[in-house]
């Protein structure tokens, strides 16, 4: 047998070997991913009545905005930012730019709370008799090293902070909520196109 295989190059063996390991790699990014998409979704189910993904509605200047994700909670309407990055973060309700470093790498993006406060004020022309909240999800991949800003959260701090375990209380905030909650999907934009394809790139 081992005749046999000497009459082989030794890169013939290479190719499935760097197959295998290509196909580990993906396997190991797509549970990575799944399972970034599952915390989500028990998360959101925990605290969420009901819940509005890619909405686009009236903005405040008379344009539109898009909200990636708009819950229905006890304690009011909650508009979720989702920022997917890993390692050490460096920001601050101040800071125009916040920057993150993870392995050797770093890069830098625009403060995520000022595009939030434009989507919170576009709700709010909307619904003036719901509380309107908004909050910039990092998930457990994100640290914060010098201090955590005001509207920034993480998936259990948001299921700790909008999680109301008195059901008699829910429903009766639910009930309150409802009307305002139908009037924003009664002013919604209808999703086009262009505006799909804009959401799948963010």
């Amino acid at each position: 047998m081992i005749a046999f295989l000497s009459n082989y190059p030794p890169e013939i063996f290479l190719l499935p070997l760097l197959l295998v390991v290509f196909r580990l790699a993906l396997l190991t990014v797509y549970w990575h991913r799944n399972r970034k998409t599952r915390l989500l979704r028990k998360t959101f189910g925990a605290i969420a009545h009901d819940r509005i993904d890619h909405l686009v509605i009236p903005s405040a200047d008379d344009g539109e905005i898009q909200i990636d994700h708009l819950l229905l909670t006890a304690e009011g309407l909650l508009i979720v930012d989702i920022k997917d990055v890993s390692g050490a973060v460096f920001g601050s309700d101040n800071m125009q730019e916040w920057s993150v470093i993870s392995h050797n790498h770093r890069f830098t993006f625009s403060n995520p709370q000022n595009a939030l406060y434009d989507r919170i004020a576009a709700v709010r022309q909307i619904v003036r008799q719901v509380p309107v909240i908004g909050r910039v999800l990092f998930l457990n991949d994100a640290e914060f090293k010098k201090g955590v800003p005001g509207l920034v959260t993480t998936l259990d701090s948001l299921q700790e902070e909008f999680s109301e375990p008195d059901s008699a209380v829910v429903k009766s905030k639910i009930e309150a909520f409802k009307p305002q909650w139908d009037l924003i999907r009664e002013k919604a934009l209808p999703m086009t196109i262009e505006r799909r394809l804009k959401s799948h790139r963010l």
